[in-house]
């Protein structure tokens, strides 16, 4: 019986085994470049606002601080929109014919909102915390970028869950003293920029919110040559008849064993030199949940 096949098929077969191969590989990895793209994640896009606000010129150049306008960043899970009353704050005694700002004023007189097209727009099945960010010491510059060199507000970066897990895995590489959060210019402590920090005393312990368990400065607080440890700060009149046993401190120096009610020992200041080493110490003060916790599914899912 004749061959129906000549020799030759063989190697068509393979080699339309492996352009098919090729083919695929080809086409999955163009998908996973296309999703990632500013076409599909709207990454640099400057949208067309009804207003072409600037927040470089508000907020460098006016100095007006983000929770003048974002007024429930720190206690909401929203940031929230300013309504039109806070611009006519300002603008009703300035600016006030510009054409620029006429879609303000028109808003003023009807009551009606200004029809802002989200930047920064997650899914829907995406729950996110504004406040838990900012009170564990996550900056806005960390997720929005330099707003403060925007003069019209783009998406700096992707917010895709991949980029949210990189963070939620290894949170120690973002996390700032919590008086840094709207320093746009923040960069981490180096060898030439050392910051201090030490704890407080309260936060964790239910004294207060978790923010105020740590207090950082970026000067040497002993550069004085005084004792590591302060002088004593006084917050209030001690009390009359208690009494305090001294103890001589190696510069001479005396500092009681039971100072009285209203006398508190400030804490004492370790110097950090990289981000990695602040990360691990704020994320013990913070009290920030392991990786593992915070790379499920159920923290961003609800």
């Amino acid at each position: 019986m004749a061959q129906v096949f000549d020799r030759s098929s063989n190697a068509l077969a393979r080699a339309s085994l492996v352009l098919t191969g090729l083919i695929v590989i080809a086409l999955g990895v163009t998908l996973n470049q296309l999703q990632r793209s500013p076409w599909v994640t709207r990454q640099g896009q400057r949208p067309d606002q009804p207003i072409p606000f600037s927040h470089k010129h508000h907020t460098v150049g006016l100095g007006l601080q983000c929770q003048y306008c974002h007024t429930t960043v720190e206690v909401s899970s929203y940031a929230g929109i300013p309504p039109t009353k806070t611009c006519m704050n300002c603008h009703a005694q300035i600016w006030t014919n510009a054409a620029l700002l006429q879609p303000v004023r028109d808003s003023w007189a009807t009551g009606q909102s200004i029809q802002w097209i989200k930047v920064h727009d997650l899914p829907d099945y995406v729950y996110f915390n504004h406040s838990i960010h900012v009170n564990k010491g996550i900056g806005c510059a960390s997720c929005h970028g330099r707003v403060d060199e925007m003069p019209l507000m783009y998406m700096q970066n992707s917010l895709q869950m991949e980029w949210c897990l990189n963070c939620h895995r290894n949170p120690a590489a973002n996390l700032r003293p919590t008086s840094e959060i709207y320093n746009m210019a923040w960069e981490g402590p180096s060898g030439r920029k050392p910051v201090w920090c030490a704890p407080t005393g309260k936060g964790a312990s239910g004294t207060g919110p978790t923010a105020q368990s740590v207090n950082c400065v970026t000067k040497n607080p002993t550069a004085s040559g005084g004792p590591e440890v302060a002088e004593l700060q006084m917050q209030a009149a001690p009390q009359s008849g208690t009494s305090m046993q001294p103890r001589p401190l190696s510069t001479g120096q005396t500092v009681s064993d039971a100072p009285p009610m209203g006398i508190t020992m400030p804490a004492t200041y370790q110097k950090f030199s990289s981000q990695v080493e602040l990360g691990r110490f704020l994320t013990a003060q913070y009290h920030i949940r392991p990786p593992n916790e915070l790379s499920s599914c159920e923290t961003c899912h609800r």
